[in-house]
């Protein structure tokens, strides 16, 4: 219960994660951070315009880090309290995205994959699942800080339905099919991958099928939606408005 006198300073208050949004019209289920019912809290979503699936993905998005810089400095002018994009591969403009803010910054499930690695037992590596792993580069990696850390890439490109809708922007998925794909490559990355001891999913439309992956594998599966719910409980207490 609010008491006292408190500090105003923004139009609209209680947002502790923004989001930028990719220009995209695909559908969104529950579970895609795109999704506002997905968070059991407020989210602000600010949509980059231009910022294709396609040219973000597979054209290494090219030309638009000052519009992702501009969107995360309109969030923060807003007033949330840490900002994330709804694309892993924005994790290559890591650096120069938390430097245009004054609020903590990340663009990447990819950033746990040190986090994750270090949970792990010697000899285990982690398992990473992409939308497109032809895309995935060295820069990404030394983008999430991953170095040497040993991982396995699966990625869902030779799948016929999820990378489809997704990179080509269209307006019909087919959820159960899409489904069936996250759970084959899940399948596919460990017994290729026997050493895998835990799984990022890179896509932040990959947690709608978390859970599937996590039954089919036995795993511990980490996403997008588990980092921006660890970054809320650390900012949640601190909203504004703050006392006066």
């Amino acid at each position: 219960m609010t008491s006292g006198r408190v500090q105003g300073g923004f139009n609209q208050f209680g947002f502790t994660v923004g989001i930028l949004m990719l220009d995209t019209q695909f559908p969104r289920i529950p579970g895609d951070m795109g999704n506002a019912s997905t968070f059991p809290f407020p989210v602000r979503y600010q949509r980059v315009e231009g910022a294709s699936p396609d040219l973000v993905v597979r054209r290494g998005a090219a030309g638009l880090l000052p519009a992702f810089a501009d969107g995360a400095r309109r969030l923060e002018h807003e007033g949330v309290g840490a900002i994330t994009t709804n694309c892993g591969f924005l994790v290559k403009f890591q650096r120069e995205l938390a430097a245009a803010v004054r609020v903590p910054l990340f663009t990447s499930s990819l950033l746990l994959v040190p986090l994750v690695h270090r949970l792990l037992p010697a000899g285990r590596r982690v398992g990473i699942m992409t939308v497109n792993s032809a895309g995935l580069t060295p820069e990404h990696f030394a983008g999430a800080g991953i170095g040497d850390i040993p991982v396995a890439v699966a990625g869902m490109e030779n799948e016929k339905e999820f990378t489809r809708v997704m990179l080509g922007n269209e307006m019909v998925l087919d959820v159960d099919v899409a489904r069936e794909e996250h759970v084959r490559v899940a399948r596919r990355l460990v017994e290729e991958h026997p050493d895998v001891g835990a799984i990022v999913l890179e896509c932040t439309n990959m947690p709608p099928y978390t859970a599937d992956i996590q039954r089919a594998t036995g795993l511990a599966v980490f996403d997008i939606v588990s980092l921006v719910t660890m970054v809320h409980a650390a900012l949640a207490a601190g909203l504004p408005p703050r006392p006066a």
